[in-house]
């Protein structure tokens, strides 16, 4: 029976945590001791760090009442500055077409994005942040960026480092075997 690599230890400490994946692919291997579980230790354990990193509500997004999709449309638009199709912004945030109508709809409502229909094309729009957009950015993003910097901060730098060159090679294997999303 394969069991799950001792996390290293980090400032001296060496007592054995275990977080939710290594008891999943314990209770695993018990019941199918002759499969190879080792994806679900790196997938598992993505899929668990974004849906506890999409819970937003006690976090500067949060007390502004955004989820952190609309926020990814918010900060698309003031780092890419001017204007962008919703088509544009679907691949900037790495989101369905539907997704970002949904999400520019509230967020027009609530009038921090605009929009401006195409001179020759009915079909297409432009969207762009208001000022109330632009200034909402620019106030949390220092904010949500600390947030960020804490909850990483618990990795030392260099392992930080490290694991984003891997996720990035991950990134990178994984849109070339399922297809870029902004293809």
């Amino acid at each position: 029976m394969r069991t799950p690599p001792e996390p290293p230890a980090y400032g001296g400490r060496t007592t054995r945590v275990e977080d939710a994946v290594a008891t999943v692919l314990r209770q695993w291997q018990d019941v199918y001791p002759d499969l190879d579980f080792g994806p679900v230790a790196v997938i598992g354990r993505l899929n668990r760090c974004a849906a506890l990193l999409q819970q937003v509500t006690e976090t500067p997004l949060g007390r502004e009442g955004l989820s952190r999709p609309e926020y990814d449309i918010l900060i698309a638009l003031r780092r890419v500055g001017g204007e962008l199709t919703p088509g544009r912004l679907a691949r900037e945030t790495f989101a369905s077409g539907a997704a970002v109508t949904k999400r520019i709809k509230l967020l027009e409502e609530r009038g921090l994005v605009s929009r401006r229909p195409d001179g020759r094309d009915r079909r297409v729009s432009h969207l762009r942040l208001t000022d109330e957009g632009r200034a909402l950015v620019d106030r949390v993003l220092p904010e949500q960026l600390a947030y960020e910097t804490g909850l990483v901060s618990g990795l030392p730098e260099a392992r930080r480092e490290e694991l984003a060159g891997i996720l990035g090679e991950l990134l990178l294997l994984l849109e070339g075997r399922l297809g870029a999303l902004s293809g």
